[in-house]
């Protein structure tokens, strides 16, 4: 995998660039819909390539892991052919997974024990295995297994853990280069810098990462949380740091705001389950804010979704009838909202790139920012 950089904004860190895998481009600023169990909830493979225009989606290591599990998905050939998605595709290591089920888990220096959700059966993830978890499912971009500490966390125990996270890279890195592939095509591991929102930390996190020349970096343990002006600090502290040349992805993040202004700090890349989660219970983001299409203020408003969008939903559907369809518990309305909202997300980062690209990001992201945060 190739990155490069093709422009950068004058006024702030944001940068537009374009990755070469081996299953296509990927032009950055990028939003990648996550797909935890091979599937971005109530969107067909189609509509995510033709509606949304997603360019990669993500896939998760504990769920596919658990189901429908490794020999099915090796014997359909990887996960791009099992659900049938032949573009780039990423997977999380399940550390995020494993942080979820404290209450469940037991972490050492090995690995973690913990229970599966499913059935509670227990399994073991070590640094080793979560590789060849990851070769088998097939990602063009896998992860380093990490631990993601929670917040607030205390100095000592964000320490320790960061000694641990930084020990079990070692032991990714070294497995990783001793393995291939099962697919006949490149995969690429990503480090994670950790540190919790400990300045000191995050710098020690970041400068070891950085030293491992990965193709790509990406930073964990926020949007855990933690105030927003928190994280955009702990992100700008990690960015300045990171190679320049090297994708930085910033993991489960965010809102479409958070989304701005962490571009502004040098991310090019990002994942979040908000816009198809959120969308399932009625929230919809647009370029003119955010709406609750369940209220009852939208029951006669025969106007369509978003005047200013880009999918065909957005046009074909009014928020009376996509109201109604909510009110009907019919499956079509968080069909229709996910659609809705992914191209959204989809929309900022590419307009945000083309901003970059005429130079004039910095007081278009100002104005988005003020914009999209508006409840309507």
């Amino acid at each position: 995998m190739q990155f490069s950089i093709e422009s950068k904004d004058r006024e702030s860190k944001a940068r537009a660039g374009v990755f070469k895998t081996d299953h296509g481009e990927i032009k950055t600023p990028i939003f990648m819909p996550v797909g935890t169990a091979g599937a971005v909830k109530a969107v067909h493979i189609p509509e995510l390539k033709t509606d949304t225009k997603a360019q990669i989606i993500l896939g998760n290591t504990y769920h596919l892991y658990l189901r429908p599990g490794l020999e099915i998905i090796e014997n359909a050939g990887g996960l791009h052919k099992f659900n049938g998605w032949n573009k780039p595709m990423l997977t999380d290591s399940g550390g995020y997974q494993v942080y979820s089920l404290s209450n469940t888990r037991k972490l050492n220096e090995e690995g973690v024990i913990f229970q599966s959700h499913i059935d509670g059966s227990r399994h073991k993830f070590t640094p080793e295995n979560v590789m060849d978890i990851q070769r088998t499912i097939g990602a063009d971009i896998i992860m380093a297994f990490d631990e993601c500490t929670p917040y607030p966390c205390d100095y000592d125990y964000a320490k320790k853990s960061l000694g641990l996270t930084h020990r079990w890279l070692e032991r990714c890195i070294s497995h990783f280069n001793n393995t291939e592939g099962k697919y006949g095509y490149h995969q690429n591991l990503f480090p994670i810098v950790q540190g919790s929102v400990y300045k000191d930390l995050r710098k020690e996190s970041a400068e070891y990462i950085a030293s491992k020349d990965a193709t790509g970096n990406a930073i964990g343990g926020l949007s855990v949380g933690e105030p927003h002006e928190m994280m955009y600090e702990m992100t700008e502290v990690v960015c300045d740091i990171l190679p320049h040349d090297k994708a930085r992805y910033l993991m489960g993040v965010g809102t479409p705001a958070n989304i701005l202004e962490s571009i502004a700090l040098g991310i090019d890349m990002f994942d979040c389950v908000m816009p198809t989660r959120n969308a399932r219970h009625g929230i919809l983001y647009t370029t003119e804010g955010t709406i609750n299409i369940k209220n009852e203020k939208w029951k006669k408003d025969f106007s369509v979704l978003d005047p200013n969008g880009t999918s065909y939903v957005d046009t074909q559907y009014s928020k009376a009838y996509l109201r109604h369809l909510f009110a009907a518990n019919e499956i079509l309305a968080g069909m229709i909202a996910s659609l809705h909202n992914l191209r959204f997300y989809l929309w900022l980062v590419e307009n945000a790139r083309e901003q970059i690209l005429s130079g004039i990001f910095s007081s278009w992201k100002n104005k988005m920012v003020a914009q999209l945060s508006q409840r309507l």
